[in-house]
C-alpha cells in the first residue's frame, strides 16, 4: 500500500471549519470542559467540540460564534485561539480539513441540547478519549495545558490515524 503524504503547504485545498470548546478556570486552570455528542453526520457518536464548516464570505471567528448558538445555545463573547489541525482523509478527500480550535470562558446563554449536539461538562481529568475522535488525545491535553498546537493528521479509512506531527507553537 502506497503511504499517503499529505501536501500541508497546499492549504486552498483544505477547507476552513472551527471547533469551540467552552471551558471552566480556577486560579488560571482549566478544570472542566464542555464537550459535545454528536448524534449525526460527521462524527456521529463521538464527544467533541461545537463547529462545524466555515461559509462563504464568512469569517472563521464568526463562523465560531455562529456554530456555538447553533449547536448548544450559547452566544461566546470571547474566544482564545489554542489550535490549527490539518486533517487528511486520503479515501475521502472531501473531507480534508483545517479546523481553527479555539477555547471560550465567556458566553452568554444557558447550554441547551440541538438537534446535532447534546452538551455535557467533564472534569478536565475525565475527558472520555476513548468515545471522542482518536486524535484528539494527541492534541487536547497540550491544549489544556495552555499550549498552542499546530498538527496533521492523516486518516485511514475506519478513522485509522496513518501518520500524524503534533507541534507544539509559539503563536497561531
Amino acid at each position: 500500500m502506497e503511504k499517503f503524504e499529505p501536501n500541508i503547504e497546499n492549504k486552498e485545498k483544505l477547507r476552513d471549519a472551527t471547533l469551540v470548546f467552552l471551558i471552566k478556570k480556577e486560579h488560571e486552570k482549566i478544570l472542566e470542559i464542555c464537550l459535545a455528542m454528536k448524534k449525526r453526520g460527521f462524527g456521529k457518536n463521538r464527544w467533541n467540540g461545537v463547529g462545524g464548516k466555515v461559509e462563504k464570505d464568512e469569517e472563521i471567528d464568526n463562523a465560531a460564534e455562529r456554530e456555538t448558538k447553533e449547536e448548544i445555545g450559547v452566544e461566546i463573547r470571547q474566544t482564545n485561539k489554542v489550535a490549527e489541525l490539518s486533517f487528511f482523509f486520503p479515501h475521502n478527500p472531501a473531507w480534508n480539513q483545517k479546523v481553527h480550535v479555539y477555547f471560550s470562558e465567556i458566553w452568554g446563554g444557558e447550554l441547551s441540547e440541538s438537534e446535532e449536539m447534546k452538551p455535557q461538562w467533564f472534569p478536565t481529568q475525565e475527558i472520555p478519549f476513548d468515545h471522542m475522535w482518536p486524535d484528539d488525545e494527541f492534541w487536547v491535553p497540550e491544549v489544556l495545558s495552555g499550549k498552542l498546537v499546530k498538527a496533521t493528521f492523516v486518516f485511514g479509512e475506519g478513522d485509522i490515524i496513518q501518520s500524524k506531527n503534533v507541534q507544539i507553537v509559539e503563536s497561531l
